[in-house]
């Protein structure tokens, strides 16, 4: 058995935990893959989420100390696409929704076709990104 070693999770203070992983499964495809309620004030539920591509899990934790969300205004998750068809599909259930940040656009390398949903913390979904020429 060999070590993990790099990243492995994020974790994340958040103030409705059941919206927020109703969230992250409607538009970044994620799934719960551990849950539990330790009880105290700094983390009354957890749950980690992974959308099984990769050993990452994104951690969630409810907290009666949130203020903000806790990467402000223009912090975000990204979350990679298929292709920018289903960008634009995420974008138009997320305006019927009212969580549209910012709408669909297309960059330059290496950020690519892009869109931002803030509602409880923000993603920013996009296809044909290029971290590597970054």
């Amino acid at each position: 058995m060999s070590n993990d070693t790099g990243f492995t999770h994020l974790a994340l203070q958040v103030r409705d935990l059941n919206k927020s992983v109703d969230f992250y499964q409607r538009y970044a495809g994620m799934q719960v893959i551990h849950q539990r309620e330790p009880g105290i004030p700094e983390a009354q539920k957890v749950a980690w989420l992974s959308d099984l591509t990769r050993p990452f899990a994104l951690v969630l934790v409810q907290s009666d100390h949130s203020e903000d969300t806790p990467l402000g205004p223009f912090g975000h998750i990204g979350v990679a696409c298929a292709s920018r068809e289903e960008i634009d599909e995420k974008v138009t259930l997320a305006r019927l929704e009212g969580v549209l940040r910012r709408d669909a656009q297309q960059s330059g390398t290496p950020v690519g076709y892009w869109a931002f949903l803030p509602i409880l913390m923000a993603i920013r979904l996009s296809f044909h990104m290029d971290s590597r020429s970054a």
